[in-house]
């Protein structure tokens, strides 16, 4: 077993006063929310109205994150991908880096044709 030198011990202690010092300032109600989550927007793209927020009630077919993305008041399923990416139904095969790139890459794809709204299982 390797023995125990200052320059170790000094390392263990800075790493264990950051790891109290990051955890002691973290509120229990931002603690619950998750630490990642997009913040709401409200827009005029290309002529059409995108909108994102927290979900309400997320049910099952809510795989974004507890996320709801809105065109022209058309909820667009959006799904958050393990690698922190985001991909819509209308743009799949197309991750983008937040919902709100995952609105403006669904009113591209579309053309100016309506959203359909997504049927629920």
């Amino acid at each position: 077993m390797p023995e125990l030198s200052r320059r170790r011990a000094l390392t263990a202690a800075a790493v264990l006063a950051t790891a109290a010092g990051t955890l002691s300032g973290t509120t229990p109600a931002l603690a619950a929310t998750h630490h990642d989550s997009p913040g709401t927007f409200d827009e005029v793209y290309k002529g059409r109205r995108i909108q994102g927020r927290p979900a309400e009630g997320a049910g099952h077919h809510h795989h974004g994150a507890g996320y709801a993305v809105f065109v022209d008041g058309v909820e667009l399923h959006v799904m958050r991908n393990a690698d922190g990416t985001w991909i819509s139904v209308v743009s799949h095969y197309d991750p983008v880096a937040t919902p709100r790139a995952a609105a403006r890459a669904a009113v591209d794809e579309l053309q100016g044709a309506p959203l359909l709204p997504f049927p629920a299982n």
